[in-house]
């Protein structure tokens, strides 16, 4: 009898151990239920990729929301299995940066098998708005694309030029439509001239040795250089100094602090601002969500472009 005693004791402590100050595990100082949110990454090899992290993982302590997260390390198989771990802990929401817009579709899957919303950030995949995810917070690629060509017409202004285009992930719909918003604006004029189209995989030295490879075919013959990003822009500019080749205009995407530094220093003719600060607008959409408002099927992170008129008084948006 003294035995039974003592267990109901300890376990009406741990009870209101559990319950102490009206709280309970996974419930907020309130007693609010805490929202749970997954963030599956694509990678972290970029000064993009590291400052969405960030972004991400801010948004979510200021909120008190605890985050799951992974890093697919660059690898749409590991993605896939990112996703499927992060669906087996029940969040209540997934935030899914996608490597590739094919490839991670039974990723998208295994959180519709277990309803969990999901809001896709910077890239879309395959699937429909509002059927397999709940809406694309990102950039308008085409737009970036097209603004790329049109700051090339605007500096040649008529004048023959050979351009080298450097391509972002193969597979990614970032890539796919960089590449046809540019390639649709340059196909307008007919003094430029895309001479060779190379994977830059948004990465610094993948770009690099794929611009040295141009540079041994094609040598002196390049006037200009448009990358899918700034790592791509930067990889070029590294090879064109070790080659010892000047004057050639490059233009990239994201707004990267190097790529800002290349523009004040005169070696970077404009980037093309693709902000990664994506926290805010992401955790703005679940605030949404959770109070049964309609959500946009896409919202457009605006861009703008900096180039030596405007790059030094906006060196702090680099990143």
């Amino acid at each position: 009898m003294k035995k039974h005693f003592i267990v109901m004791i300890i376990s009406l402590l741990m009870v209101i151990g559990l319950y102490a100050n009206g709280t309970k595990e996974g419930d907020d100082a309130s007693g609010e239920k805490q929202l749970v949110v997954g963030f599956s990454q694509m990678d972290t090899q970029n000064s993009w990729r590291i400052a969405e992290t960030n972004s991400i993982k801010e948004e979510a302590e200021k909120r008190g929301i605890k985050l799951i997260y992974t890093d697919a390390q660059d690898s749409t198989s590991k993605q896939i299995s990112d996703v499927e771990d992060i669906v087996a802990q029940k969040p209540d929401y997934l935030l899914l940066a996608p490597r590739e817009y094919e490839g991670l579709v039974p990723a998208l899957e295994a959180a519709k098998r277990a309803n969990v919303p999901v809001i896709l950030l910077d890239r879309d995949a395959a699937g429909e708005a509002g059927t397999d995810y709940v809406t694309l917070i990102a950039a308008d690629f085409i737009w970036e694309g097209k603004k790329s060509a049109e700051l090339l017409a605007e500096y040649f202004d008529g004048k023959k030029a050979n351009i080298v285009q450097l391509t972002g992930t193969p597979g990614s719909s970032v890539a796919r439509d960089r590449g046809k918003g540019f390639e649709d604006e340059i196909a307008k004029h007919s003094n430029l001239t895309i001479i060779s189209t190379q994977v830059g995989d948004f990465n610094r030295s993948t770009a690099q040795k794929t611009m040295e490879n141009i540079i041994q075919a094609s040598g002196n013959s390049i006037d200009a250089v448009y990358g899918h990003s700034d790592e791509d822009g930067i990889g070029a500019l590294q090879a064109l100094k070790a080659a010892q080749i000047e004057g050639v205009t490059i233009v990239g995407i994201n707004g990267q602090l190097d790529a800002m530094k290349a523009i004040a220093a005169g070696e970077y003719y404009a980037t093309v601002q693709c902000s990664p600060f994506f926290g805010p607008k992401a955790f703005e959409v679940i605030e949404m969500l959770e109070k049964g408002d309609n959500v946009p099927l896409f919202i457009q992170n605006p861009g703008k472009v900096f180039d030596a008129a405007n790059v030094v008084e906006n060196m702090h948006e680099g990143f």
